[in-house]
This record gives structure tokens, sequence and C-alpha cells, in this order.
């Protein structure tokens, strides 16, 4: 557990964060989005309870000193004025929303069912707001491949193969940047990755991914301090997310793509997309390729193109079939 959560963190919720990450196996991002969620409503509770006022910096409420019993005496409507205290004065979007009171459901049920500090969840029939389903943006193969011939930095080889890994592999941020030399097999043209809930998988490289990675790992300063990371900084420490997200957009900005809102997740959702529409690469295969838990996730992928089911409908063998055996017109006439 992070240093910062456990200097602001009381018992309780310190306890459900380590049944997650020990016992349930989640990863560290799970454990960080779970602890904010929890952090806002306990944040919530303290001005609610006269604990803070409502001029406070609302960044700047500690909630370590939260008590138990704001959280004991927790009822399902109260959940619901949470809800729209989250909506009109924090101003979260649905899905935003929707996180927050799934985070609730599993916190109370912990504390119910794992910890028995309640003796029964008022949440257990809290409805979640209901998030539409949008499809996800995604660059076209001729954005793809602009994107690709505008790389131009002082780290060339770095931010090129980047780019190739998010665009040919449809990895996400963490894992790349989590990426190890080991994980690399250049012999087996694979690359290990450590996905969402710490689950291992192997991907293949095509020839791109490979000339790009020899190409960097040659310019690679070696570093005693930081033997093992992939990618660097110019620091020569592990490359972090931010400046992997600022590598994307600075990238996007000289191909002419920057007012997208494409994102290094769009890329990943790129790469998905162009090996289903252009590869024809079956749902399952793609599902293992992008360490997806369910295949309904991966099915989104499916629905994408409309350009794609435009195609298949006109490479029908019957698409220029017509009505060669038309009825005569029949001419109007009056009634004697």
């Amino acid at each position: 557990m992070k240093q910062e959560y456990i200097n602001d963190c009381p018992d309780y919720l310190r306890s459900f964060l380590t049944n997650l990450t020990l016992v349930r196996d989640r990863g560290d991002r799970t454990e960080e989005a779970y602890y904010i969620d929890i952090r806002t409503f306990l944040r919530y509770l303290k001005i609610t309870n006269g604990m803070s006022s409502r001029s406070d910096e609302y960044g700047e409420i500690k909630i370590a000193d939260t008590p138990f019993e704001y959280v004991k005496k927790f009822t399902l409507s109260d959940a619901y004025e949470y809800l729209g205290y989250l909506k009109n004065i924090r101003h979260n979007s649905t899905a935003t929303r929707a996180r927050k009171s799934s985070s609730l459901k599993q916190f109370y049920n912990y504390l119910h069912k794992k910890a028995h500090l309640i003796s029964d969840n008022p949440m257990i029939d809290l409805e979640l707001p209901r998030v539409k389903n949008k499809l996800p943006k995604y660059l076209s193969l001729e954005q793809s491949l602009e994107l690709l011939k505008n790389v131009n930095s002082k780290q060339q080889e770095r931010d090129f193969c980047i780019l190739a890994l998010f665009l040919n592999c449809g990895m996400r941020l963490s894992e790349l940047v989590g990426m190890d030399i080991k994980d690399y097999s250049r012999d087996n043209r694979t690359l290990r990755l450590l996905g969402k809930g710490r689950k291992e998988r192997i991907i293949f490289l095509n020839d791109a991914c490979v000339e790009a990675l020899e190409s960097y790992l040659k310019k690679r300063p070696v570093v005693e301090s930081e033997p093992n990371a992939v990618f660097l900084s110019r620091n020569n420490k592990r490359i972090d997310k931010r400046r992997v997200q600022q590598i994307v957009e600075e990238n996007l900005k000289k191909a002419g793509l920057g007012n997208l809102g494409v994102s290094t997740h769009k890329l990943r959702h790129t790469a998905a997309t162009l090996m289903y529409q252009h590869g024809n690469v079956d749902t399952l295969v793609l599902k293992n390729i992008l360490g997806h838990k369910s295949i309904a996730t991966t099915e989104i992928y499916t629905h994408l193109s409309d350009e794609s089911m435009k195609k298949a409908a006109e490479s029908s063998p019957l698409s220029n079939v017509k009505n060669t055996n038309k009825p005569k017109e029949i001419k109007s006439f009056k009634e004697e």
C-alpha cells in the first residue's frame, strides 16, 4: 500500500484496500482507484456531519479521522443524496458516478460480509447510474500511418518505438511503462506484459515492432540505477505515464491530428480496430492479445466501422441483381 494512503486512511478503509490487494489480488491501479472513490465518500461524510465546511478546499480535507459511526449510520436514501451531490456539486459525469457507486457497494459489501463491522449492507439495493455505451474513438489506417511518419524528436527511436507498440500491439499505458528488458524475447519475437490484476500475457511482435525495439535498444543508455526498464526518460529513470502521454500528444500535433481527442488509450482502441477491420483477426484471438477478461469487452470492436458493414453489404454476390420482370403499367379507366 502506498505511503500516502497509510498517512491519510482510517483503519477500516486500510483493511478494505488490504483485502483488495492481498486477498483478491487486485493491482496497484485498482487499489488507487478504490482509495480515491472512497476518499470522496468520506470527505462527503465529514461535510454533511459538520466536521468540515462546504467552503473548505475539497482536495485538502483529510479522511484519516472520519469516525466509523458516520459510515455505519449511512442509509440507502443517504446514498442517493450522495449521488445527487456528485452530479450537482462535484459535476461528475454519469460514468464517474456509476464507478463511485460501484466502489461504494464493494466497500459496504466488505464491511458487512468480510470484516463483519456492520450487521447489514444498506447498499445492496443501490442502483447504479445507467451509462450509455459509447463507441471508442480511434485513428483510421491513414491517420495511423501519418502519425508514425511524422515522429520527429531528440529521442526519435524511443518515441517511434512507443507509438509503434501502441498501434501494433494494443497495449495499455501501464503495461508499456512497466516493460522490462527481460520481458522481450528476441529469439521468440515475443513480449511479456503485466496487465490488470497482475495477470501476465505473452504477445507476439511483428516485423515493425521488432525493428523498432531493436533500433531503440541499441541507442538506450546503459544505466546502473535503472538496468531493467525498457523505456527511460531523459533523466535515465523509468519513463512515467505522464511523459508517455506527452509524447503521444506532441506527435499527434506534429501529424496534424492533435484536435481529435486521441489519447494513449485511444491508440489501444486503434490497434484493436485495425486488427479487426484490416487483419480479419478473430474476436477470441483479439481478446487474448488485448488481455480482456470478457469477450463482451472485445466485441465492441465488431460494431465500430459503418464502412466495414457497408463493404460487407456491397460484397454480396446478389448486390447487383435487379428486378427484370417488372409488371406492366396498369392504365386507369373511367367507368362508363
